[in-house]
């Protein structure tokens, strides 16, 4: 080894049982934190890529009809989920009529009433769609900030435990020269290091992640009522005529 240069892998093969149990478990935070980050990476990326593809067919069609089958096209696009469940709800609102053969004034257009009922039941399922939606992309996101919150304090135990060993064998020798502190310190300092290293980039990747979902967030609002304002304007006309 090249003076001066820190051995980690030594170091790790000579800390104490606690701390090497430390190091592993910083590892699984590790690994599992990566692995979030990567997949809620692509989740999100293709996300934006595909709502953004969704959105210009949409406006580009102007045909609710036409808008459902392309959304087939883009299975990892929220905004898509969220149109086919409020066009569903609406086709189910247009079958209830025909079924009861009502819900019509005597000019033929459908009753405030009823069209109020028919808005309210679109609002509450687009409503839980986004709910639903946004759960779909917090998930396993939190255990990013359990890490970033979690593992320097981890880290640092097992240094104060490294230490305390340290120190106990210092007094079971009668040696207190730095040759004899300074490797079981520095091995117990590895713990605290590890811990950080773990937890940065996990608070970076919540960070990211939420500010990412929160747009996405405020793009199917904006979306939800876009679409409620054309099924309220163009589809449920009023009692005396299109508004």
């Amino acid at each position: 080894m090249v003076p001066g240069q820190i051995d980690i892998i030594h170091m790790v093969l000579n800390a104490g049982p606690v701390v090497q149990f430390v190091l592993f478990l910083l590892l699984f935070f590790s690994i599992t934190s990566w692995a979030i980050i990567f997949i809620k990476w692509r989740y999100l990326r293709r996300a934006f890529r595909e709502s953004d593809e969704f959105i210009e067919v949409f406006w580009e069609s102007r045909d609710f009809s036409v808008a459902f089958k392309e959304a087939e096209d883009y299975p990892g696009s929220p905004i898509a989920r969220i149109f086919c469940i409020g066009y569903l709800e609406l086709r189910k609102l247009a079958q209830s009529d025909r079924e009861e053969g009502g819900g019509y004034d005597n000019s033929g257009q459908r009753s405030l009433d009823n069209r109020l009922t028919g808005m309210d039941s679109i609002q509450r399922s687009l409503r839980r769609a986004i709910n639903t939606e946004v759960t779909r992309m917090t998930q396993m996101v939190p255990f990013l900030a359990t890490t970033g919150n979690t593992t320097p304090f981890i880290g640092l135990f097992g240094t104060v435990w490294g230490i305390m060993n340290s120190f106990h064998g210092i007094g079971l020798t009668g040696s207190a020269s730095l040759a004899a502190v300074a490797p079981g310190i520095s091995e117990a300092l590895i713990a605290t290091a590890a811990g950080l290293a773990v937890a940065i980039p996990a608070v970076i990747g919540f960070n990211y992640f939420m500010q990412k979902i929160r747009l996405v967030e405020s793009e199917l609002q904006g979306f939800t009522a876009d679409f409620l304002n054309i099924v309220e304007r163009d589809i449920i006309p009023t009692k005396g005529g299109k508004g």
